[in-house]
């Protein structure tokens, strides 16, 4: 018989050369995991793959951002002041965007862009800087006009549209200068028409643009324009309750900004038409308590429109007995219910154009009035 231990040496001979394999393949992983990891990675640049040509859209786009974009300017509103110590001290008050209207300097923005400032600074599409003066404002519409002292040759006025044939759906484009950075431009549609908005003022402004052109806090004051590059209306508000753009923006028409823009140039504001009454602040609230819908009269200018139209306001009787004044109910065949119905359904005639008011008389009669509209601040 074989001794034991000659056995077990014969059985790890035959062994040997598998464990060696083991051990060799374990070692050969672990260099290799080494290896994979600490070992830097090569990798060539990839090929660039060659696009086509841009879309005929695209083009459009790009045309008409390069076209208007020298005619959008950045504007700044500063407040100037003195310290205890008699230095001047200056703060920003107020920034956003603006286009320019015509070759001789006026700039075009929103009221409340610089409605905080008594200096302000407005900066070209080279970033040519110009100090600017305010010719005129009106918080109603929430528009002013600056003007600057600049080369016709930097002044690019920009093409003005008409909002009167916009439709729904129609492609809008908003460009601004937010923060004096660049140019930006955002595409989008129109979305609604005849929205009404709050203005600076509290007034409401009606027929305003809704687009889902993104309108980012600083282009307040920017144009928004059609596909063919025109104006037709300038930002002025968002929908949003973060702050920043939710596809919920208002731009005033380009109509509106047309008939305002040319007073502010020439008057210094405007010439609004109206009739010459007073009215009570609290009119809805008297209204209501005596059953009615309408705008109640309560006195008239002597001389004025509505005096020669023999519009009646509030009185008292020698036996102390109140009448009730005129209440008007419709301008032409407009339905009035506020001093901002009457306002807006003026904002469409001019001063010394006759309309025809209904009104209630005696709180039971309903007269015709033709009215020749006076001019009022």
């Amino acid at each position: 018989m074989e001794p034991m231990f000659s056995q077990a040496s014969r059985l790890r001979r035959k062994g040997a050369p598998t464990l060696t394999l083991l051990a060799g393949v374990l070692i050969g992983v672990a260099l290799y995991q080494y290896w994979a990891i600490l070992a830097p990675v090569v990798s060539e640049p990839r090929t660039v793959d060659p696009r086509g040509p841009l879309t005929a859209e695209e083009k459009t786009t790009i045309q008409i951002f390069e076209e208007a974009a020298p005619s959008v300017a950045f504007i700044t509103a500063k407040k100037r002041g003195w310290t205890v110590f008699s230095r001047q001290r200056e703060v920003r008050s107020g920034q956003g965007s603006g286009f320019i209207w015509d070759d001789r300097g006026h700039v075009v923005t929103n009221f409340h862009v610089i409605a905080d400032g008594n200096a302000f600074e407005v900066v070209l599409f080279d970033q040519s800087t110009y100090d600017a003066e305010v010719v005129g404002a009106y918080p109603d519409k929430d528009l002013a006009v600056l003007r600057i002292s600049a080369p016709k040759g930097k002044l690019r006025p920009i093409p003005l549209g008409s909002t009167g044939d916009l439709k729904v759906g129609q492609k809008a484009l908003a460009i601004g200068n937010p923060f004096g950075l660049d140019h930006t431009l955002t595409v989008g549609v129109v979305s609604a028409l005849n929205r009404t908005l709050e203005s600076y003022g509290g007034r409401e402004i009606e027929g305003a643009i809704q687009t889902d052109a993104a309108v980012n806090p600083g282009n307040s004051g920017g144009p928004l324009l059609d596909s063919a590059g025109r104006l037709i209306g300038v930002n002025t508000q968002i929908y949003s309750t973060s702050g920043s753009s939710a596809g919920i923006g208002f731009a005033i028409p380009s109509d509106t900004v047309n008939d305002v823009v040319p007073q502010l140039i020439r008057y210094g504001k405007v010439i609004r038409p109206g009739l010459g009454i007073y009215t009570y602040p609290d009119n809805q609230r008297l209204m209501r308590s005596v059953g009615f819908r309408g705008l109640l009269v309560r006195g008239v200018q002597r001389g004025g429109a509505a005096d020669r139209a023999g519009l009646r306001g509030v009185r008292q009787q020698r036996d102390g007995t109140v009448l009730i004044g005129d209440i008007i109910v419709r301008v032409g065949e407009r339905e009035i219910g506020s001093v901002d119905d009457l306002r807006n359904a003026l904002d469409s005639y001019k001063v010394g154009e006759t309309v025809t008011l209904t009104v209630i008389r005696d709180g039971e009669k309903t007269v015709q009035a033709p009215l020749k509209l006076q001019a009022i601040d």
